[in-house]
């Protein structure tokens, strides 16, 4: 295994405190864009991209969950910052704060887990995609990331979401999923040393808020907050929420 490279944009307000957005397999920074301008004017951002997705590059050798954390350190200038993930982005996250805790602040999970599934699940879908491409995952990953109604709701952001997954790169997305079957902090979330923010889609079948709660009554100074009307990606879906959120949570440091 070894490090990925990946990409990511700046925004926000420059010196400001920053916060590190990370993405959801198969999407790219796009699943915080709508969040992103509503915390841009109180703090500095940085969203990265999965390997193959969005503006990074595609990926050609195996990587774990733990070496994305890695690369992502490597994009940060400064001497500390926040943290806020979308599912595997939040699991990113966790590796963040298990590895560099002097250096990440709080930590904030969107719909994400210590633990994804059966490692076996992830290893057939990494096949399915090498065999059929990622398009073959539009339709049920529609119904997993969005709550009843949200398409119809907000087609722009949807359709844009779903056309990022059909257009990742796909042996970059199948050494991702091979990452998760391999990705298990379940034993070590009574180590960390940071606040947790543990926000869940009221709707997720992936994260489910039940599953979020028992994460963050894990965790030394951890708290869950479960919001409705949202899927598996609830930044996307419920930006405003998420953004306040997230400001009053990572405020309490300033």
């Amino acid at each position: 295994m070894s490090t990925p490279s990946i990409r990511a944009i700046r925004g926000g307000t420059t010196g400001a405190p920053l916060i590190v957005l990370g993405p959801s397999l198969g999407t790219s920074s796009l699943v915080w864009e709508d969040a992103a301008k509503l915390l841009g004017s109180q703090f500095s951002l940085l969203s990265w991209d999965l390997p193959g997705h969005g503006i990074s590059a595609p990926a050609s050798s195996s990587f774990s969950v733990a070496e994305l954390a890695d690369a992502v350190i490597e994009l940060i200038d400064e001497p500390t910052f926040y943290y806020a993930g979308v599912s595997l982005g939040g699991g990113v996250g966790l590796e963040l704060a298990l590895r560099h805790p002097k250096r990440l602040d709080r930590v904030a999970l969107i719909c994400s887990l210590a633990k994804f599934g059966k490692a076996s699940a992830w290893t057939e879908r990494a096949t399915l995609v090498r065999a059929q491409s990622t398009s073959v995952l539009v339709g049920a990953s529609a119904d997993r990331w969005f709550s009843h109604g949200s398409i119809a709701r907000l087609p722009q952001v949807t359709g844009r979401l779903l056309h990022t997954l059909a257009d990742a790169d796909d042996e970059s997305y199948a050494l991702c999923c091979e990452a998760l079957a391999n990705y298990d902090l379940r034993g070590e979330i009574g180590n960390l040393t940071q606040p947790l923010l543990a926000i869940s889609g009221h709707d997720d079948p992936v994260a489910r808020p039940e599953a979020m709660a028992e994460l963050a009554a894990s965790a030394p100074h951890g708290r869950a907050i479960d919001v409705t009307d949202a899927g598996h990606l609830t930044s996307a879906e419920q930006p405003a929420v998420v953004a306040q959120l997230l400001t009053n949570f990572f405020g309490k440091d300033r």
